[in-house]
C-alpha cells in the first residue's frame, strides 16, 4: 500500500475572517430595509381602515401582507448583521427614505385597497429587483434571499390582485 503525503491544509486562526458587506452592498439591502418596514405598516393602516364588499376575507389578506413584510425585514435586517452591516429601521429613516407611494388616510372601500396595496408589494418587487445584480455580484447567498422574498411578494401580489380581476 502505498500512501502519499499531503500537506497540512489546516488554516490558522490569523487566515479566518468573515465575508463583510461593501459599502454598495450595505446599502442595497438598506434599500429594500425600509421598503419592506414601509409596506408592513401601510398594509397594516389598509388592513385598519378597509370597509366593503368582501371586508372579512380581504382584512385576514392583509394581515398575511404584513406577516410576510414583518418577516422579511427581520430576515434582511439579520442577514445584514450577519455580514457586519448595520441596518436602520428607525422610524424617520424609514419614512425619509423609502420609495413606496404614501398610503392615504382614512377609509378606503376594499377594491381601492386591492389597487393601493397591490401597487405597493409591486414597488417592493421593483426594489428588489433593482438591487439584485449589484447585491448577486457580491454576495450570491444574499441573492438567494431576495430571490425567495420576489417569489412571496409576487405570489401575495397575484392572489390581491386577483380580488378586483374581472374575465
Amino acid at each position: 500500500m502505498n500512501m502519499t503525503t499531503t500537506a497540512n491544509a489546516r488554516r490558522t486562526e490569523a487566515e479566518i475572517a468573515n465575508f463583510q458587506a461593501s459599502p454598495e452592498l450595505g446599502a442595497a439591502l438598506q434599500r429594500v430595509l425600509v421598503d419592506l418596514i414601509e409596506l408592513h405598516l401601510q398594509a397594516k393602516q389598509a388592513h385598519w381602515n378597509v370597509v366593503g364588499t368582501n371586508f372579512r376575507d380581504l382584512h385576514l389578506q392583509l394581515d398575511e401582507i404584513v406577516d410576510f413584510a414583518r418577516a422579511a425585514s427581520d430576515t434582511v435586517a439579520e442577514r445584514m448583521r450577519a455580514l457586519d452591516a448595520v441596518p436602520d429601521g428607525r422610524s424617520d429613516t424609514v419614512a425619509a427614505s423609502t420609495s413606496l407611494p404614501a398610503f392615504p388616510a382614512f377609509e378606503h372601500s376594499s377594491g381601492d385597497v386591492v389597487d393601493l396595496v397591490t401597487t405597493r408589494v409591486y414597488a417592493v418587487v421593483d426594489t428588489l429587483r433593482t438591487v439584485h445584480d449589484t447585491v448577486d455580484a457580491e454576495d450570491p447567498s444574499t441573492a438567494d434571499i431576495l430571490h425567495q422574498l420576489i417569489d412571496g411578494l409576487e405570489k401575495l401580489a397575484w392572489l390581491l390582485k386577483s380580488e378586483n380581476r374581472k374575465v
